[in-house]
């Protein structure tokens, strides 16, 4: 086996190979330019020639060829909640820190990415933007207030207290009792000066083809009395458009808990400035069966409507699926077949812990439910609301957007590393409590773009050719169609075969040829700092020929010459972690993977999704870090290991009209 090393620029850089061929597995050494249309979708016909003009295969090649890394859901000093958390690095500090520098978090610790990120959208709360500045400096107005005398005095002592001032802003925030001589609200020059602050933060740190600094916030809309209901907000545009009007909020009378409003607002938005715009949902763990309705819908109380469904998908291609607050892909209890289903859960209640979750509510909050929930909203309306891709990012409200285990800043400063983070509670309501070591550190987005600006990544994501990990950036590659064959994987740039023959992840799929079933080409490639791979699977859900869910986890790719047992099932891979000192050995799995796949349980006369799931080999958890680095021992429910993963945009197959 021979290593060689490669260097290639920012966050796509690949490391060290397995194997030289390797190097080519995803024809990632070039971007190139893509035809794309109004909404992001690429012309297959222009993207592979039919002959390369000449010697080089990659003369002419006209797709996505690299993958670029990034973290869609990151929080400043700017946020109210960030803010009284401790957080005192801002906007530059940020982009600086994604860039690669290494800065001073704010509890003190020196810190640095592994590798730097290709691109950040800084994502601070619309509502009260520019509150926690003016109540930290002491802001006269401010301090006249009870409430807002008390919070700044909280803020001032630090450590727990602040972190207690934190909790009751969310909390009073979360129930609508936020005092109204505090509020920070459209049109007032402080929201106007944060917002223009934020704009010019972004303009500075692009750097088209080295970075991309994007323009957005999180529109933090929750239903008293807290469940969750969050959208992040990404522009395509820069400053001269994105100034021209202001985000919006959820407090009246210029803002609403209301879905439909916020999309009423980026409507108008695009309509009065020619630009381009997105909402991304997240946490549907936390909003007690409220992210995805399936009959009701919960701002109205009327029932889901054809013109919901329309706007839905219009305005919110992409789903945040894993983060610090969770993974949100399944949960057990609605796939209680597959294994894997119960990665990081966060299942306790609302945003919160006002409410207790009950299992009936699950069925609205997870992404695989919902991309099953959206076939049965097609047939019945017409339009797929929830026809979603998957992304990973942090929601950190550090200001540092670290996702790797062995690099984990916690959620806010008052999580940042320290001996008993693990130990102590994160939050609390009533009997209902999470501790801090069920913090997750996760995710990143893996975007398939033609280059490193706004408007490719941006179109990228409208186009849904985008995946999720937990933090690893492991290459994946993930294509359907109707006549891949055995010898388009063992080309050393499937993507070739895919783009010619199939659409991409985030594609769809209709009309079935007569007798044939869909197949896949599939290929990971693992992160040259992370743990080996243990297995490729496909996700399929369907709605059968009476209606009910279903849905089936294949097998179709793994190492180290496993064989399925009688029950269809492949043995664990095994682990190799040391916990004492949090390292493991890559002696298990495999650096890449590459696999054609065809569905045996094919019916052309059903809807049907597919998604692939990549995962690794166990590797040490965060809390294992944190225990060999600080000398404490752990409780015994404590994970100290875990499978990190990546969950692809699915693909759809509609049958015929």
């Amino acid at each position: 086996m021979r290593h060689i090393k490669v260097r290639l620029s920012g966050g796509a850089a690949i490391g060290i190979f397995a194997a030289m061929s390797a190097s080519v597995l995803f024809a990632s050494s070039v971007a190139a330019q893509s035809t794309i249309t109004d909404i992001g979708t690429i012309d297959a016909q222009t993207v592979v020639p039919g002959k390369a003009p000449g010697y080089s295969p990659y003369a002419g090649r006209n797709f996505p060829s690299r993958v670029f890394w990034g973290d869609t859901h990151l929080h400043t000093s700017a946020s109210l909640d960030a803010g009284a958390f401790g957080t005192r690095l801002g906007f530059e500090d940020a982009y600086r820190f994604a860039r690669g520098e290494e800065l001073t978090a704010s509890g003190g610790e020196r810190v640095k990415l592994s590798r730097p990120l290709d691109f950040l959208v800084i994502s601070d709360h619309s509502d009260n933007m520019g509150f926690f500045p003016a109540l930290f400096a002491g802001d006269p107005k401010m301090l006249a207030d009870p409430t807002g005398r008390r919070w700044y005095d909280l803020v001032q002592k630090g450590g727990q207290d602040g972190v207690k001032a934190a909790l009751e802003i969310i909390d009073s925030f979360s129930r609508g009792q936020f005092p109204k001589a505090l509020e920070f609200l459209p049109g007032s020059d402080g929201f106007r000066s944060t917002w223009d602050q934020i704009i010019a933060a972004a303009e500075k740190y692009n750097e088209p083809g080295r970075f991309s600094a994007f323009i957005g916030y999180e529109w933090t809309s929750q239903v008293p009395p807290g469940n969750n209901l969050h959208r992040v907000v990404i522009y395509r545009d820069g400053g001269a458009q994105a100034k021209q009007t202001l985000p919006f909020t959820t407090y009246p009378p210029q803002g609403s808990t209301s879905p439909e409003d916020l999309w009423k607002h980026l409507q108008a938005y695009e309509d009065k400035t020619g630009g381009r715009v997105l909402a991304i949902a997240h946490n549907g763990n936390l909003s007690n069966g409220w992210m995805f309705p399936i009959e009701t819908n919960p701002s109205t109380g009327q029932p889901l409507s054809a013109e919901y469904a329309e706007t839905r998908a219009r305005w919110e291609p992409l789903y945040e699926v894993t983060q610090i607050k969770g993974d949100g892909e399944a949960h057990p209890y609605l796939s209680p077949n597959d294994e894997f289903s119960g990665y990081e859960l966060w299942d306790k209640g609302n945003l919160n812990l006002s409410e207790v979750k009950k299992p009936e509510m699950l069925v609205s909050e997870y992404a695989r439910a919902a991309l099953q929930t959206g076939l049965l909203l097609e047939e019945k309306l017409g339009t797929n609301p929830y026809k979603f891709g998957m992304i990973g990012a942090t929601d950190s409200h550090t200001s540092l957007a670290t996702a790797e285990e062995d690099n984990f800043f916690g959620k806010h400063t008052g999580a940042e590393p320290k001996a008993d983070r693990a130990s102590h509670e994160f939050m609390r309501n009533g009997d209902v409590f999470l501790m801090g070591w069920q913090m997750v550190s996760s995710g990143y987005a893996g975007v398939w773009a033609t280059e490193n600006t706004r408007e490719a990544i941006w179109d990228a994501m409208r186009r849904k050719e985008v995946y999720a990990t937990t933090g690893p950036r492991m290459l994946v590659r993930f294509f359907g169609g109707w006549d891949f064959t055995d010898a388009d994987a063992q080309s050393r740039s499937p993507a070739f075969a895919g783009y010619a023959k199939g659409v991409p992840m985030g594609g769809d799929l209709s009309n079935a040829p007569n007798g044939k079933a869909p197949t896949f080409l599939l290929a990971a490639l693992k992160d040259p700092l992370g743990g080996n791979l243990d297995r490729i699977q496909v996700v399929k859900g369907w709605i059968d020929a009476a209606g009910a869910r279903q849905e089936k986890v294949y097998d179709v790719a793994w190492s180290d010459g496993r064989v399925p047992g009688s029950d269809g099932k492949l043995a664990a891979v095994g682990n190799t972690v040391d916990v004492a000192t949090a390292t493991w050995a890559n002696t298990i799995g495999a650096s890449e993977l590459v696999k054609t796949w065809t569905d045996p349980d094919f019916n052309p006369a059903l809807r049907a999704f597919y998604y692939a799931r990549v995962l690794e080999i166990p590797t040490p958890r965060w809390t294992a870090y944190d225990a060999m680095r600080f000398g404490v021992k752990m409780p015994d429910e404590v994970p100290m290991f875990g499978q990190e993963r990546a969950y692809t945009s699915p693909i759809w197959y509609t049958p015929k009209g």
